[in-house]
């Protein structure tokens, strides 16, 4: 890998991208300056020998790998593979007597064992056959529990470095035997090498314990998309450095908090990073895509910080409005409007404001501590000023899409602090009309929500994966209907009193933004 200025996009967490998605994808990127386009697919992309691999997942046909291979050659982007050889595949592991012999722990396979590496030589000699570069990204990050589950049941405790390095060794010779160059997340494997808890704020060159043998083939990707400090940047680069492999550095375009973007926050935590990976003497960067819970942001709506980061890559920041404007053919100002649905009132980082306030339960209120009772009309506001912007050609949709949220959200956002008030206060007049006009009219809109968020991802994604936001939006609907009806329920005394209403309200909401964590108290997934 030589001077490669690269996009990961995330096409694992339920969010498969269109292959002709991928292409006008990678046609942006090109003229933007880019040279590589990085497809992370933990299990969405087909395996030889492996079929339940991606099963109803949307993964990409082998035939459709080496099109978009073909195709982004054509335009000067390499097509590199980003796949994960340890953890991060919890969906294989669903197919009980498939998958269930080689699963350690949690989403992580089970080191050492013959099987797993059968496995992962299926990866490599498909990667091979769809992919004319030799590089290969191969995952191995935020494996915490390696070697603590099935692993220990069968060989007894063992140091997980020990466990991480000599299963990166086993996969580093399988990608040698079919001439890949692999590279790595770099953070659990430096974390375990040095010896210490936190990577990013306990890192220090002399508390290096020991180094590793790291396989002369491989090189460290150190990915940071939350600090905005330049040193810090400097500090974790020279961290990688000491294990004498090339060093990678991976930045973030932020669509992983709900349903929106964050182009500001990208542009301040990538030019701190760029001028570190600069004068650190770092040569290869790509800015990262992520979907996290759900992908529920289209990707396309931080166009504007890659064009960015792309400039400030080569040197390059006037003018980037009418670069822009020439290469996407709408207006930058109109995208970097979105910033504004998850940054109430001027705040000046994304909070996950959209997502929790609309799947905070009305009844609950576990959003309500964030709330100041101005969000239904913040959101009001908005929604008129993304519905007056211009046209927006191919990326209406887009828009549309944001305008209903924010729709939805001038109604919903503050359902919750207008139950308990009016209940708390035996305001029964108030508690009618949110029964029998607010709910009704909050319902309308999250089904209009509904639609335009179904017609964004059809237009962008596969539709599997959709069925996880008809989960939620769907239950978000019957619970907003069945709040709606206890409601009626007390106000015709067919109850005394609403149970989850009597409950007091505490200072602080759910520090997750995942949907399990904004909708219940309870459990929704297993636990122990």
């Amino acid at each position: 890998m030589k001077n490669m200025l690269g996009v990961m996009l995330d096409c694992s967490r339920n969010g498969v991208m269109r292959p002709e998605k991928v292409k006008e994808f990678s046609t942006y990127i090109a003229k933007m300056g880019y040279n590589t386009l990085m497809l992370y697919t933990e299990d969405t992309y087909e395996v030889n020998n492996q079929p339940y691999f991606g099963y109803h997942r949307g993964r990409y046909t082998k035939a459709e790998l080496k099109e978009l291979d073909a195709y982004c050659a054509g335009i000067g982007i390499s097509l590199v593979p980003c796949i994960q050889t340890l953890a991060h595949l919890n969906c294989i592991f669903k197919w009980q007597g498939v998958y269930t012999d080689i699963n350690d722990v949690g989403d992580i396979l089970l080191a050492g064992a013959e099987e797993t590496y059968q496995l992962i030589d299926d990866m490599f000699a498909t990667i091979s056959e769809c992919f004319s570069t030799k590089d290969i990204h191969i995952g191995m990050d935020e494996a915490h529990l390696v070697g603590l589950g099935m692993y220990l049941h069968q060989n007894g405790y063992r140091k997980r470095f020990d466990v991480i390095n000599e299963h990166l060794h086993r996969v580093c010779e399988i990608a040698k035997k079919y001439g890949l160059n692999p590279m790595i997340w770099s953070d659990m494997f430096c974390k375990l090498a040095l010896n210490i808890e936190n990577y990013y704020t306990e890192a220090d060159l002399s508390g290096m314990k020991e180094l590793a043998a790291v396989p002369e083939n491989l090189s460290l990707v150190y990915w940071d998309y939350y600090s905005k400090d330049y040193d810090k940047y400097v500090r974790m680069i020279k961290t990688n450095q000491m294990f004498n492999r090339p060093v990678i550095f991976a930045g973030g375009a932020w669509t992983w908090h709900g349903f929106t973007p964050d182009n500001r926050l990208s542009m301040e935590t990538t030019e701190a990073a760029l001028r570190a990976c600069k004068d650190c003497g770092v040569s290869d960067v790509f800015i990262t895509v992520w979907g996290d819970d759900g992908a529920e942001c289209n990707m396309f709506s931080v166009l504007p910080s890659l064009l960015y980061a792309a400039r400030l890559w080569k040197g390059q920041k006037d003018g980037l409005a009418e670069e822009f404007q020439r290469i996407v053919g709408v207006p930058m100002d109109a995208f970097m409007v979105l910033d504004r649905v998850n940054r109430l009132q001027g705040t000046t980082s994304n909070q996950d404001s959209a997502k929790f306030l609309l799947y905070s339960d009305p009844f609950a209120g576990l959003a309500d501590s964030r709330c100041d009772g101005s969000e239904n009309a913040y959101y009001a506001a908005l929604a008129e000023e993304i519905a007056a912007l211009a046209d927006m050609g191919d990326f209406q949709i887009l828009f549309d899409k944001y305008q209903t949220l924010c729709q939805a959200l001038a109604v919903k956002a503050n359902l919750s602090l207008h139950t308990r008030k009016a209940y708390t206060s035996g305001d029964r007049e108030a508690l009618a009309v949110l029964a029998q006009e607010t709910y009704p009219e909050a319902l309308a809109r999250i089904k209009a929500f509904h639609a335009a968020h179904r017609a964004d991802w059809m237009w962008e994604k596969r539709p599997q994966g959709f069925e996880i936001q008809d989960i939620r939006l769907g239950g978000l609907m019957q619970r907003l209907e069945t709040c709606r009806k206890v409601l009626e329920q007390y106000l015709n005394g067919e109850i005394s009193l609403i149970e989850e209403l009597e409950e007091p309200m505490l200072p602080k909401t759910t520090g997750c933004g995942r949907w399990e964590s904004i909708v219940t108290s309870g459990v929704i997934s297993h636990g122990l």
